[in-house]
């Protein structure tokens, strides 16, 4: 399933139960999961030694584009969970709820050498991608975009990111 078809899949799967999206039923489905991985690692495919996922979804995504690509996985912790050692830390901007958070990065995890990219489930606001790319620059890493299932972003934001694939726009989703 590739372009029209992954789109159509995703207009279906992704609800708003509750007037919030739910991205989770396209986890649920192996096959369409397994695509909707595929989708996410190859625009990255040729120049990534490492994938960073932010907690929680892109822990998941991330993981298993890096598993995909062959290549190693870095996480990105919010507030309250276990990371031992050394840390860079970031403040993120008020996100979509209105609310800060903090990220951290181990140290230890990305550095000089590396080329690193973002991958998620949403981006809305960019305020946890913002500060993410920033602690990929702090570790000495190199930047070298994001791949998004989907895309909600002003135009502004989006370049902050470039390059930024997605699989889909929030405006498609209807």
């Amino acid at each position: 399933m590739h372009g029209s078809a992954l789109t159509a899949e995703l207009r279906q799967r992704i609800t708003f139960p509750d007037g919030h999206a739910d991205v989770w039923p396209l986890f649920y489905d192996p096959v369409l999961f397994s695509q909707v991985i595929d989708a996410l690692a190859e625009p990255l495919r040729d120049d990534v030694s490492k994938i960073v996922g932010i907690e929680a979804r892109g822990f998941l995504l991330g993981a298993a584009v890096a598993t995909r690509l062959r290549v190693g996985f870095v996480a990105i912790r919010k507030p309250g969970g276990l990371f031992p050692g050394p840390k860079l830390t970031a403040q993120t901007r008020v996100d979509y709820r209105g609310q800060h958070n903090i990220l951290r990065l181990q140290r230890a995890a990305c550095g000089a050498g590396d080329t690193v990219a973002l991958v998620d489930d949403w981006f809305q606001t960019a305020s946890q991608a913002l500060a993410a790319k920033w602690l990929i620059g702090q570790s000495g890493a190199r930047y070298v975009g994001t791949s998004i299932i989907v895309d909600q972003l002003v135009d502004a934001a989006r370049q902050q990111l470039a390059p930024c694939h997605a699989l889909i726009s929030a405006d498609e989703l209807g």
